[in-house]
C-alpha cells in the first residue's frame, strides 16, 4: 500500500474532491439530517452483510461506504475527524470493560 493510500489526509482530500466533483454542498448532499439517513442505509448494508453471511469483499465495501459517509459528514459540519478520533480514543482508552450478557462493553457505565 502506498503511503497516499494509506493516510487519512490523502482520503479526506479524496472525499473532498467529490463533494466539490458533484457540488454537494450546494445541491443538498451536506444536508446533516440527509447524510445521517444515507449513514443508517449504509449500516443496514453492513448488517445485510454480516447476517446473510455475504463475502468479506462485500462487506469491506459496505465499511468503506460508511467510512466515506463519516469523512463527508465531517467536511459537511466543518469539523476534524481526525481530531475528534484522537481525543475519543484517548477517552475509550481509559475506561474499564465490563462482561454484559456475555459480551465484553467499554463504556462509562453511569450506575
Amino acid at each position: 500500500m502506498t503511503t497516499r493510500q494509506d493516510s487519512f489526509r490523502a482520503m479526506h482530500e479524496a472525499v473532498r474532491a467529490f463533494h466539490d466533483k458533484h457540488d454537494l454542498k450546494n445541491r443538498g448532499g451536506e444536508e446533516l439530517a440527509y447524510r445521517v439517513a444515507l449513514m443508517a442505509e449504509e449500516l443496514g448494508e453492513i448488517s445485510a452483510c454480516v447476517t446473510k453471511g455475504k463475502s468479506r469483499e462485500a462487506l469491506a465495501e459496505e465499511c468503506a461506504d460508511l467510512l466515506i459517509l463519516l469523512m463527508g459528514t465531517a467536511i459537511a459540519a466543518d469539523f476534524a475527524l481526525d481530531a475528534a478520533f484522537w481525543h475519543k480514543m484517548e477517552a475509550l482508552m481509559t475506561r474499564t470493560s465490563r462482561m454484559v450478557n456475555g459480551r465484553v462493553r467499554v463504556s462509562e457505565f453511569r450506575d
